[in-house]
């Protein structure tokens, strides 16, 4: 089932990452640079928006970056692979594997960390709003 948010502005940032990470694997490096700079304006816009550098979202965000980052060190090129796909799960099915890993943080999470949170996590469909509260409500 697509999920898509033409009206949502986190969408739309993650839509135009989307095609520049693509853009950057398939034709050209410079793709990756503008990502990179899309995503610190993105990160930067949600810390107003959310008045919080650590609020959930922003987290999201920033590990995201820090992902686009780890990439850029020589030799790890192959990595943008993996946000460019998910990045795209994100756009068209709502799934975000980056929040997902974000959630399972210990700070994120009251629940000890287990082989049935791990899958409750990666295995939940894709939801509106934050995954954090899915698994949390599921836990109850």
């Amino acid at each position: 089932m697509f999920m898509i948010e033409l009206n949502d502005t986190g969408w739309r940032y993650w839509l135009v990452t989307a095609a520049l990470l693509t853009y950057g694997v398939v034709a050209d490096p410079i793709g990756y640079v503008l990502a990179i700079g899309l995503t610190v304006v993105h990160l930067l816009h949600f810390v107003i928006i959310k008045r919080s550098v650590t609020a959930f979202p922003i987290q999201v965000r920033f590990w995201y970056l820090s992902l686009l980052l780890l990439a850029q060190v020589e030799g790890l090129g192959w990595i943008y692979w993996i946000p460019a796909i998910g990045t795209w799960a994100q756009v068209l099915f709502g799934y975000c594997a980056m929040a997902r890993f974000v959630s399972l943080l210990p700070w994120n999470s009251n629940e000890r960390f287990s082989f049935s949170l791990l899958t409750r996590t990666f295995l939940a469909r894709p939801v509106k709003g934050s995954i954090k509260q899915k698994v949390a409500a599921e836990r109850r």
